[in-house]
């Protein structure tokens, strides 16, 4: 709770740095952005989260720059994924990545020890979503369906998408084999869309370096990191410029296209070998 009253005032601080730069009274402000002067005292102290629509007021009448959109917009999305977790437990939390997700013209991804949540099978995602000793079965299903009708975004043509795996994160398995040949088939069919580049690295390559954690930028100015408790924001620009650096790395030694493929089949051929020893 304490965390996101510090968010809240810091939210309120920043457009309250912003107005006095701009040489606005908190009226005139209101007159500009064309809102009750009450809501922005509200904001200004850290006593409300504005909408979507007052944030855009807001950069217009404050007539941010781009990398002050950018915090403000990073300011806004903490506040508000931490409100859907409280909230809607797992589903609210999906819904609000989703949401990010939605409002992304470019999206960049790696992983090293799973498959990426727009690109996972229903069943993968809610044996992902399950993951821990007092997760909601009932609300990791849920979420499960959020994050599975999200994925629609990936076959919109005015967006952009970029994964690179390991070969680790295919080869590390929940649940059964037959539910990694699903996903592999999965993988091969997304490769095949033309806005969306999907790469692996092999364990016969050697590694640029040893990834620590995955990763999902949204436009180059945010990443988002998932952990067993939570999202972690970042949108400094040496976060982001490491986190893209990483990409870039992985990236350049990953097999693509026909190379994908025959990976792909060679990993499938290996959990067919699984199934008699696991599913009886």
């Amino acid at each position: 709770m304490e965390d996101r009253r510090d968010r809240l005032r810091a939210l309120g601080e920043f457009v309250r740095r912003r107005r006095k730069e701009a040489g606005l009274t908190g009226k005139d402000l209101a007159l500009r952005a064309q809102i009750a002067q009450p809501t922005i005292s509200r904001i200004e102290t850290g006593q409300l989260l504005p909408t979507p629509e007052t944030v855009d007021r807001l950069v217009e009448a404050l007539d941010l720059a781009a990398a002050s959109r950018a915090e403000l917009d990073a300011l806004v999305l903490r506040l508000r994924d931490e409100i859907s977790r409280l909230k809607g437990g797992l589903a609210g939390r999906e819904s609000a990545n989703m949401a990010r997700v939605r409002s992304a013209g470019r999206v960049v991804a790696f992983q090293a020890g799973m498959i990426p949540a727009l690109l996972q099978t229903g069943e993968y995602a809610r044996l992902c979503l399950a993951f821990g000793s007092d997760v909601d079965e009932t609300d990791a299903a849920k979420a499960a369906a959020v994050r599975v009708e999200a994925q629609a975004v990936i076959f919109d043509p005015g967006r952009e998408f970029s994964f690179v795996l390991t070969e680790g994160a295919v080869r590390t398995w929940p649940g059964t084999p037959s539910l990694m040949l699903a996903q592999l088939d999965r993988l091969a069919q997304v490769a095949t869309l033309p806005n969306l580049r999907l790469g692996i690295v092999p364990w016969t390559v050697p590694a640029p370096g040893l990834p620590l954690h995955g990763f999902t930028i949204y436009d180059e100015s945010l990443s988002v990191v998932e952990s067993l408790t939570g999202d972690l924001t970042m949108s400094e620009p040496d976060e982001l410029a490491s986190h893209l650096g990483a990409f870039e790395a992985f990236a350049a030694v990953a097999v693509y296209g026909d190379a994908l493929r025959e990976l792909l089949g060679s990993i499938a051929a290996d959990f067919r070998k699984l199934v008699p020893r696991f599913e009886k």
